[in-house]
């Protein structure tokens, strides 16, 4: 079971324009992200996905195609250019990234739920807010 990381989507206004920055790099193949660390457990994220979290609600994920060290000494994590929607769960806010096991991760949507990949996020945010998805 790979393991995940969770991320606030900082400086992102909505998800939908997470989407549109993720979808901007398609044409190179992947979105990166800089980070200072590199992983401690970088080795069971083969697999694994960066959950964003926007307005304290994880709103969708991005499969990891791994980490590459930066000219300046930090490290990259690179991303499949796309935002799978996921099951809206709150989640609290945080400094840089965090881990995100396989069992507590939300599940994604669009697999047999009717309608839910329509539903827009900041809808789907409060229903979870309230407790109701």
């Amino acid at each position: 079971m790979p393991l995940h990381m969770t991320k606030i989507a900082f400086m992102s206004e909505s998800p939908e324009t997470l989407r549109a920055w993720l979808e901007s790099h398609e044409e190179r193949g992947e979105a990166r992200l800089t980070t200072r660390y590199l992983p401690k457990r970088v080795g069971e994220m083969a697999g694994g996905s960066l959950y964003w979290i926007h307005s304290h609600i994880i709103v969708g994920r991005s499969p990891i195609l791994g980490f590459e060290p930066t000219p300046e000494g930090r490290h990259w994590i690179r991303l499949e250019p796309r935002l799978i929607a996921v099951e809206a769960r709150p989640k609290r806010a945080h400094q840089g990234w965090r881990y995100l096991e396989e069992k507590d991760a939300p599940l994604d949507l669009g697999n047999g739920t009717a309608g839910a990949e329509a539903m827009p996020a900041a809808l789907l945010g409060e229903l979870a807010r309230l407790g109701l998805v």
